[in-house]
């Protein structure tokens, strides 16, 4: 298994060179709409590759996440901003993703919503609540879509549960 920076790194690479021998014959002009065009008319793909949960404190984070979803995260620093990398295998289903600290990081309830998969919505509630989180949306049922609940994390982020309907 390759180390998470690696892994991001090199899936940004073969994206940059597929990108660049997909389009490297077009002419200059009809460059930019050539690309857009096979970007947003591929099927069957999920663009959503990496995420990035805005944090004041690293360290308070990483002990939140870790006891409430029992990740261990590598530390790291990419440009200039402290990460803490969530854990990823190619084998496992799901996308990579960091803890961020730096200037341009604010966390918010207000942005983008990230949904995390659990076993069990209410257990994992119970684990924010006991770390210090907040619940802003109790456990709902979507039927057969599974269950949803939201919660605010130790650092101010809206951050959302699903669970799948068969558990």
């Amino acid at each position: 298994m390759l180390p998470k920076k690696t892994t991001c790194l090199l899936t940004s690479i073969v994206l940059t060179i597929t990108l660049y021998f997909s389009c490297k014959n077009e002419k200059k002009d009809s460059l930019t709409k050539d690309v857009i065009t096979k970007m947003s008319t591929k099927k069957n793909s999920n663009p959503v590759v990496y995420f990035e949960i805005p944090v004041t404190d690293m360290d308070r984070a990483v002990k939140f996440y870790a006891a409430v979803f029992n990740f261990n995260f590598e530390k790291d620093m990419i440009d200039h901003n402290e990460m803490a990398l969530f854990p990823f295998t190619v084998t496992d289903s799901g996308i990579s993703g960091a803890l961020a600290k730096g200037e341009i990081y604010k966390p918010t309830i207000d942005g983008t919503l990230i949904y995390f998969k659990t076993e069990n919505i209410d257990a994992t509630l119970k684990l924010a609540l006991k770390n210090g989180g907040q619940i802003l949306y109790p456990e709902t049922s979507n039927g057969a879509f599974g269950s949803v609940a939201e919660f605010k994390d130790s650092e101010g982020n809206r951050i959302a549960l699903h669970m799948a309907a068969n558990q």
